[in-house]
């Protein structure tokens, strides 16, 4: 008989890529119960303008971005990456009080900015320890499987959102002091079962000076990717936009929870097939197919006008990101090396964000005092720019992993 040759089996995501998905969903399952009526309620209830959303969320993200730099690149100095992680998402989840309590915009700027420094001192540290643990072959299937954790807490916080205001009538503030309990439940978890990798560390790192980033250095392949990051965030502006702009068209706020709900469910069946899709292909191809149906979305996004238009969007909006995220995260931690993990995901987090900080405030001033399809176009135009710059071709690195 003909021996027949079977094909080798997947690996197993690793239990610390696990957990951290599963504190991802608590995470997210608060902050999601708040974001989606965040712009509503500043611009409604606190009486604030579109381009004060756009100030807000774009220094929110960017002071996250610097401080992702920072948190990674400390994160190689030191022997655990741990307390960062278990620090920043205590942050975020008190930081939910504050704005339950706000009576002004800046006093939500405030919270925001408590929220987004929690995020930034553990987003780095953390996607360097899903590198640590994972082998490169596996490593688009972990990044996808984490963001579609974190998506389908970005279901479940919308459905209790809707719940609690529509189905139990409490009025949003108690809403947003609720959305405390998932975050501190993702706390304690984190730091009594998180087990932290061995890892290669030397001590001289520690020892560096204040202003020098330890490690080794970066390679031109890691830098053009860089570069096509940074001009696609530039067409990523915050979502609040997307989400006013429904509102503005007719989508009551009631249904605002349950549009972006239908949004992440999408990403949370999907991302994890993407990331893995990633592993098989070309990690640059697939990061470029999501980025331009990204172009695609926003080309259209002005024209809809009716609830059910809406919908198709938002989800149509999810493919992009269930192509790109995971791939985006994988095709970075190709071109790290294992000692210089925390700094180049802290870099590639710094860059994205200010990108994002300056589309922000683009958008929104081309939104408000021009017009709305403009801004839509500009988005769309950057986003297949940046699609076509990141299908180049680089070389790979030679990186040291964990087993």
């Amino acid at each position: 008989m003909e021996n027949v040759e079977l094909p080798a089996a997947r690996p197993k995501l690793q239990p610390q890529v696990i957990l951290l998905g599963l504190v991802s969903l608590l995470n997210d399952s608060a902050s999601e119960m708040i974001y989606p009526l965040l712009p509503i309620f500043i611009t409604t209830t606190l009486g604030a303008s579109p381009v004060i959303v756009g100030l807000i969320e774009g220094a929110a993200d960017a002071l996250a971005s610097i401080l992702k730099f920072i948190a990674g690149a400390w994160s190689d100095r030191v022997k655990h990456r741990k307390p960062l992680i278990a620090v920043g998402y205590a942050l975020a989840a008190g930081s939910r009080a504050l704005i339950g309590a706000a009576t002004t915009w800046t006093a939500v700027l405030t919270a925001r900015l408590i929220d987004r420094t929690g995020k930034g001192i553990r987003s780095a540290p953390r996607d360097a320890m899903i590198s640590d643990v994972t082998p490169p072959e596996n490593r688009g299937r972990a990044y996808g499987f984490h963001r579609a954790m974190d998506h389908t807490g970005a279901v479940v916080g919308p459905l209790l959102a809707t719940l609690l205001l529509s189905g139990m009538g409490m009025p949003l503030r108690t809403m947003f002091y609720i959305a405390v309990i998932p975050g501190a439940i993702a706390v304690v978890l984190l730091l009594v079962m998180l087990k932290e990798p061995q890892r290669e560390w030397r001590a001289a790192d520690s020892a560096a000076p204040a202003g020098e980033v330890a490690g080794p250095p970066l390679g031109s392949s890691f830098w053009s990717v860089i570069f096509a990051i940074a001009l696609f965030s530039l067409a990523n502006s915050s979502d609040a936009f997307l989400l006013l702009q429904a509102h503005t068209a007719g989508v009551s706020t009631a249904m605002l929870p349950l549009l972006w709900a239908a949004h992440h469910a999408v990403k949370s069946l999907l991302s994890t097939h993407g990331g893995a899709l990633s592993d098989r292909l070309q990690r640059r191809y697939v990061v470029a197919l999501g980025w331009t149906l990204y172009a695609i979305t926003y080309f259209f996004f002005p024209a809809a006008q009716s609830v059910t238009a809406f919908f198709a969007l938002f989800i149509f909006y999810a493919l992009p990101f269930v192509f790109s995220e995971g791939a985006e995260r994988a095709l970075i931690s190709d071109f790290l090396p294992a000692q210089a993990r925390g700094k180049g995901f802290g870099i590639y987090y710094l860059v994205s964000g200010m990108g994002v900080l300056a589309g922000s405030l683009i958008f929104g001033e081309i939104y408000q005092n021009i017009s709305k399809r403009m801004a839509f176009t500009v988005g769309a135009a950057l986003a297949l720019a940046a699609a076509i710059v990141i299908a180049l071709p680089r070389r790979r690195v030679n990186t040291v992993t964990a087993p």
